[in-house]
């Protein structure tokens, strides 16, 4: 049921505050066979990072007309800090990459256009093939599906159900706020098309993890397209048997929005 729960964030959940340890956002550099060029990220590391210990790992992604530095906007230190320090958020690595999976992976001029779209959807082939290595080689971070999460905005959440339907042994939490068009086949206003990753019908997962992964999906009050989105992908879960949350939050397609679920994701994984 839509905000059965109670998804409101407290007062100063997304600044830093007295008392509060907060952890460390590291800029790196990783070589993508993928896309056959050197790529940027950020890292996150937990107040007391200790590498003996096995952390679990949080890949957040940006949207289309980002890059890994967009995120930075949404707090994501004081947000993650302050859940962990509250103890409501187990210590974990968060993994803040560029999307764009292409050679040339700065923001192009028009953002909205099949070769960055393409570069998206790309993906997944650097993030399984360079980036999680990449991780794995510099961090203590656990291999375990319940102990690895992807989660997005806009396009970031339309890849991070893309991706978790697609690596569903590798990731067992999936966040998606104001996920983007494309996932499903869509047609909009002026004759614009997306055919979409995936069918409806595929829009789901084995059996083996279809009662064992948490999807929570948001969007807000003020960017109605986007809830029409979400709409949809809600009705292919709902037509494969796939369980997710979902919310509507006061905000449109801005960081009030994204913020409040970066909130409640890290709050219910790990």
């Amino acid at each position: 049921m839509e905000n059965a729960k109670n998804y409101q964030t407290p007062k100063d959940f997304d600044t830093k505050n007295n008392g509060v340890f907060y952890g460390e956002l590291t800029e790196l550099e990783y070589y993508s066979k993928t896309t056959g060029n050197t790529r940027k990220c950020y890292v996150y590391t937990p107040p007391g990072y200790n590498p003996a210990v096995n952390y679990p790992v949080l890949y957040l992604l940006h949207g289309i007309g980002g890059t890994h530095t967009e995120w930075l906007g949404g707090a994501p230190n004081e947000i993650i800090s302050n859940l962990i320090a509250q103890g409501e958020s187990k210590p974990m690595i968060a993994v803040i990459p560029n999307i764009r999976a292409a050679y040339n992976d700065s923001v192009p001029r028009e953002v909205i256009n099949p070769d960055s779209i393409a570069a998206c959807d790309n993906f997944i082939n650097d993030l399984r093939d360079d980036l999680i290595p990449f991780i794995k080689e510099n961090y203590s971070v656990s291999d375990k599906r319940e102990q690895c999460a992807i989660a997005g905005l806009s396009m970031g959440g339309r890849e991070a159900l893309f991706i978790g339907i697609k690596m569903p042994e590798t990731f067992g939490y999936i966040g998606a706020f104001s996920p983007a068009p494309g996932l499903l086949p869509m047609h909009f206003p002026n004759d614009r098309q997306h055919k979409g990753q995936l069918t409806e019908k595929e829009m789901t997962f084995p059996e083996e993890y279809k009662n064992n992964i948490f999807i929570l999906m948001c969007s807000g009050t003020e960017e109605e397209m986007f809830n029409h989105i979400a709409a949809a992908y809600k009705k292919a879960f709902d037509c494969n048997g796939v369980k997710y949350e979902y919310y509507i939050t006061g905000g449109g397609h801005d960081f009030r929005t994204w913020k409040n679920g970066l909130y409640n994701f890290v709050k219910n994984i790990f």
